[in-house]
C-alpha cells in the first residue's frame, strides 16, 4: 500500500524531481567547495556539519554541479528551503552582496581546478 501523508507525498515528488535531471557533482567537488567556502556559505557557521544546498533549488530547475552547489548549515539549509536565494538571504538580514560577490570568486577559482564542465584539469608537472 502507498502512504498518503503529506512527507510520503513530498518525499516521491522530490524523487521525481531529482531523477529527471542530471547531477554531476563529485565528492571531490563537494569536498574542494566545503574547503574553499570555510563553513556554511550563508552565515558562516564553522564546525558543524554541512549539507548541500542548491542556490538555484531543484525544484526551480537546478541541480547538484559545481556551479550551482554551496555548503550550508542544516538551519540555513532548512530555513532557505526551495526560495530564491537572494530574496531569502534579504528577508534574513544576512549580506547579499558579500555572499554573490564570494560565490562568484569561488566559482571562478574552482573552475580553473576542474575546468568550466567540472571536470578535473591535469596538473602539469615541472621537469
Amino acid at each position: 500500500m502507498v502512504s498518503r501523508t503529506r512527507t510520503a507525498r513530498y518525499a516521491r515528488r522530490r524523487k521525481r524531481r531529482m531523477d529527471a535531471v542530471e547531477h554531476d557533482l563529485h565528492p571531490e567537488q563537494w569536498a574542494a567547495l566545503q574547503h574553499a567556502w570555510g563553513g556554511c556559505a550563508y552565515c558562516g557557521a564553522g564546525g558543524t556539519p554541512l549539507q548541500r544546498d542548491c542556490v538555484l533549488p531543484i525544484s526551480r530547475g537546478g541541480r547538484y554541479t559545481l556551479g550551482n552547489v554551496v555548503p550550508a548549515c542544516g538551519s540555513c539549509n532548512a530555513s532557505k528551503c526551495n526560495d530564491e536565494v537572494t530574496g531569502w538571504l534579504r528577508r534574513k538580514r544576512l549580506d547579499e552582496r558579500a555572499f554573490l560577490v564570494r560565490h562568484a570568486e569561488i566559482r571562478a577559482s574552482l573552475a580553473l581546478l576542474f575546468g568550466p564542465d567540472g571536470a578535473e584539469r591535469p596538473v602539469a608537472v615541472p621537469d
